[in-house]
């Protein structure tokens, strides 16, 4: 019998695989489907499909051969080595299965997957249990490629870049050395450069603010209490002499003091540069390329550097605390005139805004007293055209109409006060049965008697349904091991499935020691082969060595004649006797194959006679549900 796969569309407790007869026919046999193995093996092929693993979708495949390539391929995506090779042979044999399943099982402890599997619940296809397993994988596996998504894009446009660019790149580097070269220039333009160089003999200064001071003097920079400019006394004299005889600000109090702060600054910075020597003449001059750069700038962008610069000076200037007199203190006058100004003028722009909402809710009220005005006048012409109405109609059907609405309203007042009086009785009920109750007490004891026995009675009740409950429990308890003991007794169809795979077991069983007892019968052939060819090295080593001897005189001779037509005899013996042993041998296997042969026409029969039985049986079961029918008809 021809080794074939054990699990080869096969569910454990699920289905039976088709088997066959002598004559190639299938032999139908009893199936049972278990619907939740099967909705659990669906969600698996759906887990497994939406993660990426369309191998899955192959019907030809077994579902042993999509879960435990589904396993494989996840626990290859998270980046886990197992010895498994992902397009493994399909259709495998009960060794090469329990081998896969026991690497995959290996590996998921490694992984930390909080999920327990056993390697025989994969060969069982035990759904139930293998569905959380896949579950997590595919998660860690999404989860794998969606980190490794980022590193896989990186790389890849750094391969890119090192021998492709984009347009912009290639503009970017056209502009690049140019820009560059721009901001050298301007660099080297508008370098520091030194003006004055501290004497040696000038001495050390003690203090490092003087140090500082000294530096920036140096390189031409005053820092501090600077001089005014006499543009900045024009100014001062021209607001002095504008003011006249207007009442001194309040900033002009602190000139004075201001203006002996500035004279000691003056007074230190001179006796700083007293103690410097000016550098080279070349040095504080500018030079011809200078003066070329600075004339070839546009008149354009002088002008808005200019303009950039004054702004920047008048912010500077109001930023700084006033220290410098009226002009200073007039411009931070102005400054806050114009912030009251901006201030008032959001306080305007937000009082228009409410002015705005006044006025359309103004606009809402006038178009809803246009609305109440028109549906007082529609009113109005209604009651007029109802008094023509009954100016025109039957004078005593109005009175007959009046008196009955004047009737409904005093039955709607009389059924207002019925229910007054209703629940002033109720009221009054209810105050006569609590006074009921406070005289009677007697009888209220009597009731909580009876209460009493009524809860004791219950009580009892309540044990009996206890002590039957827990009766029942029991016996539940005893019918569950029952049932567990009938279902582990196999069914016919777990027979049937059971003697196929011990059929299977014993067919490789069986060729692998037909195998065997080939090699070992090769063995013996060649061993006694080789003791055979052995004797006869040693016969013509024999007979060479004596040949000369035996030559030397008749004697020796004849004798060495005797020997060798003895040799002879003894060698055609002994092909007599392996000639008989093989026609003994050969007539064995002739008398075993016409028992073989016999035995496979009385199997042959026994198909025969068991489809015959099977189609009778068939035809029996079908006359009788006619007979059933007709008998119930």
């Amino acid at each position: 019998m021809a080794a074939v796969s054990v699990f080869q569309r096969v569910r454990t407790g699920s289905k039976i695989g088709a088997q066959y007869d002598q004559e190639g026919n299938i032999i139908q046999v009893e199936t049972r489907e278990d619907e939740e193995q099967s909705i659990k093996l669906a969600e698996i092929l759906e887990l497994l499909l939406a993660a990426g693993y369309f191998r899955a979708r192959i019907k030809g495949l077994s579902p042993f051969d999509k879960v435990v390539g589904g396993m494989t391929w996840c626990i290859t995506t998270c980046n886990f080595d197992i010895d498994v090779d992902l397009l493994f042979q399909e259709n495998s044999t009960i060794g090469q299965k329990i081998a896969l399943t026991e690497k995959i099982v290996s590996v998921l402890p490694r992984m930390k997957c909080p999920h327990r599997l056993e390697p025989h619940q994969i060969q069982g296809l035990d759904f139930i249990h293998i569905f959380p397993v896949i579950q997590w994988l595919v998660k860690r596996a999404i989860e794998t490629r969606e980190e490794m998504g980022d590193y896989v894009r990186s790389y890849s446009i750094s391969q890119f870049q090192k021998t492709h660019t984009f347009p912009e790149d290639e503009e970017f580097e056209q502009r690049k050395e140019k820009a560059v070269r721009t901001v050298e220039e301007v660099s080297e333009v508008y370098a520091p450069q030194r003006r004055y160089k501290r004497q040696a003999d000038a001495g050390e200064l003690l203090d490092e603010e003087s140090r500082v001071h000294s530096t920036l003097l140096e390189y031409g920079r005053r820092y501090g209490f600077s001089k005014h400019s006499k543009q900045d006394k024009a100014e001062e004299k021209k607001l002095l002499m504008a003011q006249g005889a207007q009442s001194v600000p309040p900033g002009m109090a602190e000139v004075s003091e201001e203006e002996d702060l500035q004279a000691a600054e003056e007074l230190r910075i001179k006796a700083l540069m007293t103690g410097m020597a000016a550098m080279a003449t070349e040095e504080g001059r500018l030079t011809a390329s200078t003066v070329g750069q600075i004339v070839g700038l546009q008149s354009e962008e002088i002008k808005q550097i200019a303009f950039e610069y004054a702004e920047k000076a008048e912010r500077s200037a109001e930023d700084r605390p006033e220290r410098y007199g009226p002009v200073q203190q007039h411009r931070r006058m102005v400054a806050s005139l114009n912030k009251q100004i901006q201030q008032r003028t959001k306080e305007l722009e937000e009082m228009e805004a409410k002015q705005q909402e006044v006025r359309a809710a103004c606009e809402e009220a006038k178009s809803k007293l246009t609305e109440a005005t028109e549906l007082g006048e529609n009113l109005e012409s209604e009651l007029s055209a109802l008094a023509d109405v009954e100016a025109q109609a039957d004078s005593g059907l109005l009175q007959k109409l009046r008196a009955l609405v004047a009737m409904n309203e005093n039955l709607k007042q009389q059924e207002q006060e019925f229910r007054t009086h209703c629940r002033e009785e109720m009221t009054r009920l209810q105050q006569r049965i609590e006074d009921l109750k406070t005289e009677f007490g007697d009888e209220a004891d009597d009731q909580k008697e009876r209460s009493q026995l009524i809860d004791q009675q219950y009580n009892t009740d309540r044990e009996k349904l206890q002590k039957i409950r827990l009766l029942m429990a029991r016996r539940n308890r005893e019918i569950a091991i029952l049932q567990r003991k009938i279902d582990e007794v196999p069914s016919r169809a777990e027979l049937t499935q059971y003697q196929k795979r011990f059929i299977e077991l014993y067919s490789q069983v069986s060729a692998t020691h037909k195998e065997t007892k080939q090699f070992f019968t090769l063995y013996n052939t060649l061993d006694d082969k080789k003791v055979y060819l052995e004797k006869e090295v040693n016969l013509l080593n024999s007979i060479h060595d004596n040949f000369q001897q035996a030559m030397a005189s008749s004697g020796a001779k004849e004798q060495f004649l005797r020997q060798m037509e003895q040799i002879v005899e003894g060698i055609k013996q002994n092909r007599i006797k392996m000639e008989k042993k093989k026609q003994e041998n050969k007539m064995r296997r002739d008398q075993l194959n016409d028992d073989y042969l016999e035995l496979l026409d009385k199997q042959r029969l026994y198909f025969k006679t068991v489809k015959d039985f099977k189609e009778e049986c068939r035809k029996n079961e079908m006359l009788l549900s006619k007979l059933r029918a007709k008998g119930a008809s």
